[in-house]
């Protein structure tokens, strides 16, 4: 397993691992693992996926918190370092939630008219 840059890491946050833990156990197989993979969204920027995995591969990467495991494999963790992962329940409803720093690092702004994006520059005096 390679050691991964502090630079990175992903971390979980409480609420996370204890619904991970839940989900797990509900499906009747506590040594699953929760897999966030990341897409592009085009004008509405990153694109999250979840799911639930028995099986670490070889570009995973593997981060943990209180005996709950996430995986991440390693074009989206380029795309995830320095990112939270939350379990957040309110009114809404209940999801798993994605505090990620580079999702807001591009100083470019979408247009979109119907289903086009164009990227503009903003200017910055």
């Amino acid at each position: 397993m390679n050691e991964i840059s502090p630079i990175k890491q992903v971390s979980l946050t409480e609420a996370a691992a204890r619904r991970i833990a839940q989900l797990a156990s509900t499906e009747g197989n506590p040594n699953l693992m929760l897999r966030l993979a990341v897409s592009g969204g085009g004008c509405s920027g990153f694109q999250y996926g979840f799911s639930f995995d028995d099986t670490r591969h070889e570009d995973d990467a593997e981060f943990q918190r209180d005996g709950v495991k996430l995986l991440i494999d390693a074009t989206s963790l380029e795309l995830l370092a320095g990112a939270e992962i939350d379990f957040v329940e309110d009114l809404v409803g209940a999801s798993f939630q994605v505090r990620n720093p580079n999702a807001t690092a591009f100083r470019l702004s979408p247009v979109c008219q119907k289903d086009s994006c164009i990227r503009e520059s903003k200017k910055t005096s």
